[in-house]
């Protein structure tokens, strides 16, 4: 049941070596049989630090969707775990994953989401962590930086990502429904420096209209207009 690792990046190369090295463990017991990375069009040493850990390189239009698409379909392994190039999983993460995978429902069940973290343990990060927290308690929305372990089947039972370049993952969420959305007991640490660059409350409050604009139906080049600040 090896797992296939696909992490979408663009420009990522100050983060990729940590969440690589992490994976290392996975690929050493057999857990992880492939790490796919789903190049975006990188200009920095994304794709040569991939080449470095023995990686696959797949590439595809920029967006997370459109590139996390490619990536499964590169990829050969009977589950999938999807993973931010900035997103760090706890060491502890093989003995999680064994352990879901193991689970008696049967694969291609449910899918699993780690808990979200932030590499800052300032009283504002630890607002903001609890507040995800509750939003993955009572609404089922874990997003993309707590990454998603989802049996092949599964994946392609829901239909797979949607090529967005925002939102892939809140739509990923809402058609596996919480009854398909298991939380795993481990921390998925993601960089703060954005965060701390904008502001926590800017940030958050950004996110949450674009959160809203979503649920409104509005166009996906409205919101990610606003996402990137009314940059196009």
């Amino acid at each position: 049941m090896a797992i296939s690792v696909i992490i979408p990046a663009l420009n990522a190369a100050a983060d990729l070596p940590r969440t690589l090295r992490v994976l290392k463990a996975g690929r050493a017991e057999g857990l992880v049989g492939e790490v796919i990375v789903a190049d975006g069009g990188s200009t920095d040493r994304t794709c040569a630090i991939a080449q470095d850990w023995d990686c696959r390189i797949v590439r595809g239009p920029p967006g997370r969707g459109p590139q996390m698409i490619v990536g499964a379909a590169a990829a050969s392994g009977d589950w999938l775990l999807f993973l931010h190039a900035d997103t760090v999983l706890n060491p502890a993460w093989t003995r999680a994953a064994k352990s879901f995978l193991a689970r008696p429902e049967g694969a291609g069940a449910r899918a699993g989401y780690f808990r979200f973290a932030l590499d800052d343990r300032s009283p504002a990060a630890k607002r903001l962590t609890a507040l995800v927290a509750w939003r993955c308690r009572a609404l089922a929305l874990p997003y993309g930086d707590q990454g998603l372990l989802i049996p092949r089947a599964l994946y392609d039972a829901v239909g797979g990502y949607r090529p967005m370049a925002l939102m892939e993952d809140v739509d990923m969420a809402r058609r596996l429904g919480w009854r398909r959305l298991t939380p795993l007991p481990v921390e998925a640490e993601t960089s703060a420096a954005k965060w701390r660059a904008e502001g926590y409350l800017h940030r958050s409050a950004r996110n949450l209209t674009c959160l809203a604009l979503y649920f409104l139906g509005a166009p996906e080049p409205v919101i990610r207009r606003l996402y990137r600040g009314g940059k196009t």
